[in-house]
């Protein structure tokens, strides 16, 4: 029977040949990844009463970003216990301070393609961009994984998503997740596996594909996957990983899928997300012109490398409008190194930046950078619901983070081509 890279992985994890959408198995899980927030001070509790212990500390990764760094007592006592208890239960793989779990986690070679992997938070979805099966579970699910390896899930079916064309000077993978959000809308996925393939695909970096696969969830998919191939497999070897065989984890040519949307990359021009939802999403020449108090570069979605070498292109020789603030979260500490040592940083701050700690900061309405009563923000976050960056009263636009720069130039929502050798169209 023809399968799905989803199913084909799902049925490895479950130790059958096939898998069939609908049908509910129990899977071995390769890889647990939590956070600080979720993570140990959720689970400890419950595993305290079972009077059991984790099953695998080897398969479980612990990363802390969430309340990084302490910003009160109640923080620092979050922190205190996520560290004593990857210690007590001997988490040697735990990443603490380094930046946020859905960056750590493949900057340290720990995906690799066929892996079935749960994770403690929503966009876990992200390992996805490494051909793993990866999608978040609750505390109380991950809590059963600790204890014996496995949980249980219903097998999805897959919808396609087929990108082609040249994305123009200007666009990013955050665009087309964005046009996506409008199109099908945050239920399109409908807890299904949502797998990209095209030609756009095939030509983005590995951090442009965790975009695709992390806003899957903005989607409202369970995983989002790519396959494998020798981006992939360089990017993991980097890491310090072994991708192993990564032709080996395809799906069939004649696998069957739910539905199949075609995306014309080369058609796309910048996109924002009006508030309160990524679904509201359109052109930035309809969007435009909103003034701003605040432009945000960061979390897991935005502030990648790749995303912080798009903000300065746009900064280069420029500064940040009057009135204006600019704040930049780099996903994680080794962004920040690489970031320094090419020069990125040093054109961002010198146009004005103000530069935050690694973390998910304001992304999630923690630490520095969150919105005061009817102040109004343009981010290269996933998600701008009421209230999510600070004062419900507060309006949070989403754009690329091209559109973000350009956006903090000018103090309003802006086009970032204009800001681009060649200019707009």
């Amino acid at each position: 029977m023809a399968q799905t890279l989803a199913e084909k992985i799902i049925a490895k994890a479950a130790g059958r040949g096939t898998v069939s959408p609908g049908e509910i198995v129990t899977c071995r899980v390769d890889l647990a990844m939590m956070h600080d927030s979720g993570g140990p001070r959720r689970v400890k509790p419950v595993l305290e009463r079972l009077g059991a212990k984790v099953w695998d500390p080897e398969k479980v990764v612990v990363v802390s970003d969430h309340y990084v760094p302490a910003v009160d007592a109640e923080s620092a006592a979050i922190l205190d216990l996520t560290r004593k208890w990857t210690a007590a239960n001997g988490i040697g793989k735990f990443h603490d301070m380094q930046g946020i779990c859905h960056v750590v986690l493949p900057e340290r070679g720990h995906l690799r393609p066929g892996l079935f992997v749960v994770g403690g938070d929503s966009h876990s979805p992200t390992g996805g961009a490494f051909g793993c099966y990866m999608f978040g579970v609750g505390a109380t699910d991950m809590a059963g994984v600790l204890v014996t390896g496995e949980t249980w899930i219903k097998v999805p079916e897959t919808i396609r998503i087929a990108i082609d064309g040249d994305l123009g000077d200007g666009l990013s993978a955050k665009d087309i997740l964005l046009h996506l959000c409008a199109r099908i809308g945050m239920g399109g996925g409908a807890y299904q596996a949502i797998q990209y393939t095209g030609s756009t695909v095939a030509n983005l970096s590995m951090q442009e594909r965790m975009t695709l696969s992390n806003m899957a969830a903005e989607l409202g998919a369970q995983a989002g996957l790519i396959e494998g191939d020798e981006t992939t497999a360089a990017y993991i070897r980097k890491a310090g990983g072994d991708p192993g065989d990564v032709s080996a984890w395809r799906g069939d040519d004649d696998a069957a899928y739910l539905a199949t949307h075609h995306v014309d990359a080369a058609a796309l021009i910048p996109q924002v997300a009006a508030p309160h939802s990524p679904a509201n999403s359109g052109p930035v020449t309809d969007l435009g012109g909103e003034a701003i108090h605040q432009a945000y570069i960061g979390a897991c979605t935005g502030a990648k490398l790749d995303d912080l070498h798009m903000a300065a292109r746009v900064m280069k020789g420029r500064k940040v409008a009057d009135g204006t603030r600019l704040l930049i979260a780099p996903a994680s500490t080794r962004t920040t190194a690489a970031a320094a040592a090419d020069g990125t940083l040093a054109t961002l701050t010198e146009a004005g930046a103000i530069l935050l700690p690694s973390g998910c900061g304001a992304c999630a309405g923690y630490g520095a950078g969150v919105l005061a009563e009817d102040e109004v923000c343009i981010s290269s976050t996933a998600r701008n619901f009421k209230g999510r960056m600070g004062a419900k009263s507060s309006r949070v636009y989403l754009g690329s983070p091209f559109t973000v720069a350009a956006s903090a130039v000018v103090g309003r929502v802006a086009d970032p081509r204009e800001f681009l050798e060649g200019g707009a169209p």
